[in-house]
């Protein structure tokens, strides 16, 4: 139950919710997740670093960059997640986020500079 209760409080955040929708679809440092979402890379950090302490997500060093990847061993969270995902349209801010991410050419050269 533990479990069940700490994926529905950290998806109650916007924000969190927001940055687990963009993992689900590729992994991305948090700069890129700044630029996408337009939040300051500080409350992405502290976003993610709650993720991280919940085991939610992964972190792969690539030269100086940390990249944060969504875990996809808690069955949980994947089925929840792919319930949104399946419904994203009823929901315009992460249709918004997704179509940037998608739409997005990013230079990984400038990133985090």
């Amino acid at each position: 139950m533990n479990e069940l209760t700490n994926i529905y409080k950290m998806l109650s955040d916007e924000t969190r919710l927001r940055i687990i929708v963009l993992l689900a679809q590729k992994e991305l440092c948090v700069c890129e997740i700044s630029d996408i979402l337009e939040v300051s890379q500080p409350s992405i950090s502290k976003n993610l670093s709650k993720l991280r302490d919940l085991d939610f997500v992964t972190t792969e060093r690539k030269e100086k960059f940390i990249f944060y990847n969504l875990k996809t061993d808690n069955p949980i969270l994947k089925r929840t997640i792919q319930d949104i995902l399946e419904n994203i349209n009823d929901f315009p801010q992460l249709v918004l986020d997704k179509n940037k991410h998608v739409d997005r050419k990013f230079l990984f050269d400038n990133c985090c500079n």
